[in-house]
């Protein structure tokens, strides 16, 4: 739309009069059968967006991609990993952010990232080696970690730059855990090393990517067949580091190219028909190299890394950037809100609280009622579902102990259920909160 600038009050200059003329200007012919007050107002153009809003579709996207990593982890369902490669969704979205706070200096970005990160893990760190030595557990004398290099891994507790030490087998199976329930813990763990290593490498990697955008998003992809198929072994965590930055590189780079616009300017039929085609490959591979879980993608570094790949570039090249969730999601707006809020502290603990589930449903058995054959069945056969019911208050129960500290973390102020409402002094009415976790 073409502006002109007018003095205030002054009369815009009618062509083919000059200035100071003294003949009157031409008369406008109005129609009589409609008077200008009866005209219909011009339509009024659609409201910017905000600079600096939340994207409300990248958050409905992480808090999907939360939901179906703690359904993954208690079902197990190796399907999951095709329907949504939440590790995909969730690499690309933190690039994203990443890439738009990269507008400032680059060491400030770093330190505020790792900063948020840090003491959320160190509450998980503690909570969890407390329970570990309790069950008995000597790092000096494990056979995984023995020595004194298993003393120095527990730093990986404090800062993620590797793999945490954790026994094997704690306990027993007849206890309140299952023996395994150390493995199960620190298991998520290996994601807030990838994501600590992609902040660290992410100036350089956004230099890299506005220099050589297809070359630095298609990088990652031909690093995965080479270090991801056996072509090349990097044996220990050392491998393991190096597989999954570049299985996820690829989705943390176009995260990159959604904030930079670069998506947006390839045509939608060509973004979408070479990411069919990318995605089929990942599932052919995937169908001769299928691992102990059959069609889990997790397994299967090259298959993970491809149909993750295309099915971000989907999602991105539909983003229809939301300020507000739209229609029937609206209903969810509160969960989304308190879901990337607390994302760090859902991640962190989830699978320990699947665990939890466990010696809490046992107790049912002891009830009067449960005593006989045929209720004791029908425990035994809903035993899932009732874990799935139980997990998420359990969930809710650990933002409200725990999820605060992500809020001192951001130097924000602690909050108990940061759902986007807060009460207004005075008013019955609730109103958005302004600021949400990113």
């Amino acid at each position: 739309m073409t502006t002109h600038d007018y003095t205030a009050g002054a009369t815009p200059p009618v062509p083919g009069h000059t200035a100071g003329a003294t003949s009157s200007p031409p008369t406008v012919p109005v129609s009589p059968s409609v008077s200008p007050a009866a005209r219909p107002p011009a339509p009024r153009p659609p409201a910017p967006r905000r600079p600096g809003g939340r994207d409300r579709y990248l958050d409905l996207l992480r808090s999907t991609a939360l939901v179906r990593v703690v359904v993954y982890h208690l079902f197990g369902w190796a399907w999951l990993t095709v329907l949504f490669p939440s590790m995909g969704v969730m690499f690309a979205l933190a690039g994203s952010l990443m890439a738009r706070s990269l507008s400032r200096p680059a060491l400030g970005v770093i330190r505020g990232r790792i900063r948020r990160l840090l003491p959320p893990l160190w509450a998980f760190g503690v909570a969890v080696l407390a329970l570990m030595f309790a069950g008995g557990w000597n790092p000096v004398k494990d056979p995984d970690h023995g020595g004194t290099w298993g003393v120095i891994d527990l730093i990986t507790y404090v800062i993620p730059i590797g793999a945490p030490p954790y026994p094997g087998h704690i306990g027993s199976n007849s206890g309140l855990l299952e023996d395994s329930w150390a493995a199960q813990a620190a298991g998520p763990l290996w994601y807030l090393r990838a994501y600590l290593w992609f902040v660290v490498a992410s100036p350089l990697l956004l230099w890299a990517f506005r220099r050589m955008p297809w070359a630095t998003l298609l990088a990652p992809l031909a690093l995965t067949a080479v270090v991801g198929t056996g072509l090349v072994m990097i044996p220990g965590e050392t491998g393991n580091a190096v597989s999954d930055f570049a299985v996820f590189g690829g989705c943390w780079v176009l995260g990159f190219a959604h904030h930079e616009g670069v998506l947006k300017n390839v045509p939608r039929y060509l973004a979408i028909s070479c990411s069919a085609l990318l995605m089929a490959f990942g599932l052919w591979w995937a169908s001769g190299h299928l691992g102990p879980d059959g069609w889990d993608l997790n397994d299967i570094p090259l298959a993970q890394a491809t149909w993750s790949f295309g099915f971000v570039v989907i999602l991105l090249q539909y983003s229809p950037s939301w300020q507000e969730l739209p229609g029937r999601l609206a209903r969810w707006d509160k969960l989304v809100t308190l879901s990337n809020n607390r994302a760090v502290t859902i991640y962190l603990w989830h699978n320990m609280l699947i665990m939890a589930t466990v010696p809490i449903i046992d107790q049912a058995y002891n009830l009067p009622f449960m005593q006989s054959d045929s209720a004791s069945a029908a425990l035994d056969t809903t035993y899932m579902l009732w874990m799935f019911l139980l997990v998420w208050p359990l969930i809710g129960l650990t933002v409200v102990a725990f999820g605060w500290i992500e809020d001192i973390a951001a130097k924000r102020s602690p909050r108990l259920w940061p759902n986007g409402r807060r009460r207004t002094r005075g008013h019955g009415r609730a109103t958005r909160a302004g600021s949400h976790r990113g």
